[in-house]
């Protein structure tokens, strides 16, 4: 079999050098998506990887019969027609599992982002600081602490749990929903402690965790999750997360809720318009802003990296 991978939107130097090792030619150049199925048509593409920018839709499918395996390194394979492309033989493989923690740490340093103003004192200090340091440390002078605080979490797969684990560290109260799970049980592994320390956590229905969270943090794969008939369910102040996907919460009724101050912060790593967000969204004085990059750190990308190659490999030598 052609052994000739095209990684469109990159791979791990490690995975990379796994799949040279098994005797892959490894090709990391972007070609853009208008080009895309005439490039492995030509080239003799074999094997795809991608990320979240390429898409592999249909059309690509159809044009490229040659093609053997799509690898979509992370964990939400919405940008690949998954069914279709199997039921013409294609095998389709992602690394749900490589990312989790790096995701997990992205929400939590965004939660303290909203509790503390980091996100908007970053912004005015450096235009304000040196004439209006006292007024500025006024203004952000009413933080509050996450330990003790409850953090809902609605969608408790692997990246759930791994937020999980990170709140329970900052000694938060962790309850969960997810119409798939009845109970989990994590497994944290801390440092200096005399093996793991077991947590177990039984899910509850959506509406009981609106009621009850100080903070939300979603982690489902799409869908209208949060609209403005949730946040009317939520504690007043209620502080909301979203790095899962854009669209799962209604960005309209996010505003509505923000200006009413129904929720006092958002944070947003995902957004229904990428890669062009609405500038509401992007300007707005109580959101917590990232361009989607939960993903993003070099662990979790050498771990992406390593574990698609060994998927490549297992699938296609």
């Amino acid at each position: 079999m052609n052994k000739k991978i095209l990684a469109n939107d990159g791979i791990d130097a490690q995975g990379k050098a796994l799949l040279e090792k098994a005797g892959f030619t490894v090709i990391t150049e972007k070609v853009e998506q208008q080009n895309l199925a005439r490039a492995i048509n030509e080239q003799g593409y074999s094997g795809l990887t991608v990320r979240s920018a390429t898409k592999v839709r249909k059309d690509i499918i159809d044009a490229c019969p040659n093609l053997k395996l799509i690898g979509r390194g992370g964990v939400g394979m919405d940008n690949i027609d998954v069914e279709y492309a199997r039921s013409k033989g294609i095998k389709v493989v992602n690394t749900p599992a490589a990312s989790s923690h790096s995701v997990a740490e992205l929400v939590m340093a965004h939660l303290f982002n909203c509790v503390r103003f980091l996100y908007d004192s970053n912004r005015q200090m450096p235009v304000h600081g040196e004439t209006q340091f006292d007024s500025l440390k006024k203004k952000y002078a009413k933080g509050i602490e996450l330990k003790g605080k409850t953090i809902g979490i609605i969608g408790f797969g692997r990246i759930g749990q791994a937020v999980a684990k990170v709140a329970l560290g900052c000694g938060m109260k962790v309850i969960a929903y997810d119409p798939f799970i009845n109970e989990a049980t994590l497994n944290l592994d801390i440092i200096g402690a005399t093996g793991a320390v077991v947590v177990n956590i039984k899910t509850i229905p959506l509406d009981d965790l609106l009621t009850e969270s100080d903070f939300i943090s979603l982690h489902v794969p799409g869908g209208k999750v949060i609209t403005k008939t949730e946040f009317a369910k939520m504690k007043n102040g209620t502080c909301i997360v979203n790095a899962s996907r854009g669209g799962v919460i209604d960005e309209t009724d996010l505003i509505d809720a923000l200006n009413s101050g129904k929720i006092s912060h958002a944070a947003l790593d995902v957004f229904e318009n990428e890669p062009f967000p609405e500038i509401e969204l992007l300007s707005h004085p109580k959101i917590s802003l990232s361009p989607h990059i939960g993903a993003a750190t070099e662990e979790a990308q050498e771990r992406i990296g390593i574990e698609l190659a060994n998927l490549i490999i297992d699938n296609l030598s």
